[in-house]
């Protein structure tokens, strides 16, 4: 009995003590799996006022490696592009609508899909209301902007490297997160 009983604290210990090990990351792409309900998949719809890129550097109907890891089976998929818009991409953090977690460094939000969004960029710190739905709870949300960038975002369908799951028009992708390997 007494063997039995530190086998499983000895079991209970390892399973706790996975959880503390876990980054921030690691939380993120567990979060948007729950909140994707296992699928990065989207409608495929572009916000409005979204201008298709003029020169991508990835032509739409081509195939580029995924060199990036913001969703578990991402990194190293191969990837069709089926969109290429220039526009300003974010990095926000926010807590969903729904409750929960707040999300940190949530990779990509564009300028089109942030509720009254105005000529101009924002800027690290500034708040904004987020149009965007790539997850429960995001559309709606107050969130503050922890990075902009001014480049080529990219919506692709690939086969997760993981599960195997096909994903179509995952938004978004940015241009220095794909390459020609």
């Amino acid at each position: 009995m007494k063997k039995k009983l530190l086998y499983l604290s000895a079991a209970a210990l390892m399973v706790l003590s996975g959880c503390g090990n876990e980054t921030s990351n690691d939380k993120e792409a567990n979060h948007e799996e729950m909140n994707h309900g296992g699928s990065h998949s989207s409608s495929g719809e572009v916000p409005e006022g979204l201008k298709e890129a003029t020169n991508p550097t990835f032509e739409v109907g081509s195939k580029a490696t995924i060199t990036t890891d913001h969703m578990k089976g991402m990194k190293d998929a191969e990837a069709t592009i089926v969109g290429a818009y220039d526009t300003t991409v974010y990095t926000i953090s926010y807590t969903p609508t729904t409750g929960g977690e707040k999300v940190e460094d949530h990779k990509w939000i564009i300028h089109e899909e942030i509720k009254d969004p105005g000529a101009n960029p924002y800027e690290a710190g500034d708040e904004v209301i987020v149009e965007a739905d790539h997850m429960e709870g995001m559309k709606g949300a107050t969130a503050v902007i922890d990075s902009a960038e001014q480049t080529t975002v990219y919506m692709v369908d690939y086969t997760s490297t993981e599960n195997g799951e096909e994903v179509k028009n995952h938004k978004w992708v940015t241009e220095s997160e794909l390459s020609t390997k």
